[in-house]
Order: structure tokens, then C-alpha cells, then sequence
């Protein structure tokens, strides 16, 4: 058994599984797979809206959306869902990408444009405060120092509580920290996808949170004795997956994204579920049982 709850920057309480809603958006039938567009508002909005709902009820207290998603409609959809939440909800998001088609994810690093998007997220999410705020992709066009100063400056004006940084290096996150003080980490992570092994244990070292998207999103043929540890242990390989990413590292928040109550529910036990220490170790091998 594992914690199941993470201060986020030290003073944010948060269970371990949140929510990410990046394909709330389009019709259902365009959300899978890598080239799904998150353009245009959900045209399921009731039934999103309900399963938000749904995650508070059943104690998710970690959403996590973008300027991006949907033009906005994400950040919009978030708001309305969380309007009677409690208190101790927090809301991340996510600033620093255009979107110029429904192929196109553009960074863009300006300081100024990246102060824009803040208060329009600011707007569409109906706070005062954003509690975890983003760089959603670095700009190689900007220096980094520039990109996360301008954030860092709507932090000193009470806008935003902590900030986070998204698909960076250890040397990308160190270069940032020179700068301000960051809160998480969200990189593309999972059981098989493992290319951030070293930015999850940086980020332990430091007291930040590595928070891994997609981390459901890949082939359980790609992950060798995955199907057999679920069975040993008596659940499904979509829970041990996540129960694998709670025992990599005590900062670890695993943020999968569905628009299924049953599924949503399926994730939220893996909080539950108690990985022997044999079983984590074959699974982080990546070794079949014999």
C-alpha cells in the first residue's frame, strides 16, 4: 500500500489520482489516439460535466486541464463542473501554446502573450487565484528564464499559488528553479514510456511532484508481465499500471483521463491496491513470469 496523498508545493493536500480532462472535448467518437484534435466543445458537455462531479464525490481533488484544450472550452468546462466543489479542490492549467488549426499545438513563449493567457484562464476558470499554473511546452525561440520569469511574476501578484513546467529535462527543470520556485513536473510517463526515469527522480530529490500524463496510453503487449501480475494480485492491468507509477516514487500523481464512470472508478481503486515488491520489480524490468 502506498500514500495516497501529496503536498503539492508543500501546502496543497491532493490524492494521488487525479483527474486530466484533455480529451473532454469534440464528439466521443473523435478523442482516441494521438491525432485526436481537442478543438472544439464537448458536444457530450451534461455527461462530462456529471462525471467531474462524479470524481469529487468519490474524492478526486486534483483536475487538470489547459489553455489549449478545446480554444478554452476545457478551462470553461472545468469551472462549471467544479462551481459547488469543496474547497480544497485544486485546479492545474496549463499556458504557453497556440493553436492555430486542429493539427497544430504551436509553442509560443512570449513573455507577454504567456501573462495574456493567464488572465484569460484566469476569466475562463472564474478564480481569483489559479492554484497550479504550467508552462505547457518550453519555446526554444524565448529563454527559458524569460518564460518562467513572466509566470513567476503573476505568482508575486497573488494570480497564481505554484507553478509547474511540462515535458522538460533535468537540466530544463534545474535552469528553472535558478529562476523561481516550481511545484511539478508533467511529462509524458507511463509503465512503458519511461524516457523521464531521471526528471522523476530529480524531482523527488527536490520535493516536486512529477505528474505523468498519458500514463494509461500504451499497448499491454508492450509491457511484459503485466497481464500476469494483475491476475496474481486480483486486478485489472489498468490498476496495476497505475498502482506501478504510485510505487515509483512517493511524488508521483498519476492524472489519467476518461470519460467513463466505470473506468474512472477502475483508476481510483488502484489507490487501494498493495504492489508486492517482487511484483513492482518484475513489472519495472519489464520481464515475463516463468
Amino acid at each position: 500500500m502506498t500514500d495516497t496523498q501529496y503536498f503539492l508545493g508543500g501546502d496543497l493536500p491532493i490524492r494521488r489520482i487525479g483527474l486530466g480532462t484533455m480529451r473532454f472535448s469534440d464528439h466521443p467518437g473523435d478523442r482516441r489516439g494521438a491525432t485526436a484534435p481537442v478543438w472544439a466543445p464537448p458536444t457530450d458537455r451534461t455527461a462530462l460535466l456529471r462525471l467531474i462531479r462524479d470524481a469529487v464525490d468519490r474524492g478526486v481533488n486534483f483536475f487538470d486541464t489547459a489553455d489549449a484544450y478545446g480554444l478554452g472550452a476545457g478551462e470553461e468546462l472545468v469551472a462549471e463542473a467544479l462551481t459547488a466543489a469543496p474547497d480544497d479542490v485544486v485546479v492545474a492549467t496549463k499556458v504557453g501554446i497556440l493553436r492555430p488549426a486542429p493539427d497544430a499545438w504551436v509553442p509560443l513563449g512570449h513573455p507577454d502573450y504567456l501573462r495574456q493567457q493567464v488572465e484569460l484562464s484566469l476569466r475562463r476558470l472564474g478564480r481569483d487565484t489559479i492554484d497550479l499554473l504550467y508552462l505547457h511546452r518550453v519555446d526554444e525561440a524565448y529563454p527559458l528564464a524569460d518564460q518562467v520569469g513572466a509566470l513567476a511574476r503573476a505568482v508575486e501578484e497573488g494570480k497564481v499559488r505554484h507553478l509547474g513546467l511540462s515535458e522538460v529535462s533535468v537540466a530544463q527543470l534545474d535552469e528553472a528553479l535558478r529562476v523561481a520556485p516550481v511545484a511539478a513536473v508533467q511529462n509524458l510517463y507511463n509503465l512503458v514510456a519511461r524516457d523521464h526515469d531521471k526528471v522523476v527522480d530529480r524531482a523527488a530529490e527536490l520535493g516536486i511532484a512529477f505528474v505523468p500524463f498519458f500514463p494509461l496510453s500504451f499497448d499491454t503487449t508492450d509491457a511484459p508481465g503485466l497481464d500476469q501480475v494483475a491476475e496474481a494480485v486480483g486486478a485489472t492491468a489498468r490498476q496495476v499500471a497505475l498502482a506501478w507509477l504510485l510505487h515509483r516514487s512517493p511524488n508521483v500523481v498519476p492524472i489519467p483521463g476518461t470519460a467513463s464512470p466505470a473506468h474512472l472508478a477502475e483508476n481510483l481503486a488502484a489507490l487501494d491496491l498493495a504492489l508486492p515488491t517482487h511484483e513492482f520489480a518484475r513489472l519495472s524490468a519489464g520481464t515475463s513470469s516463468t
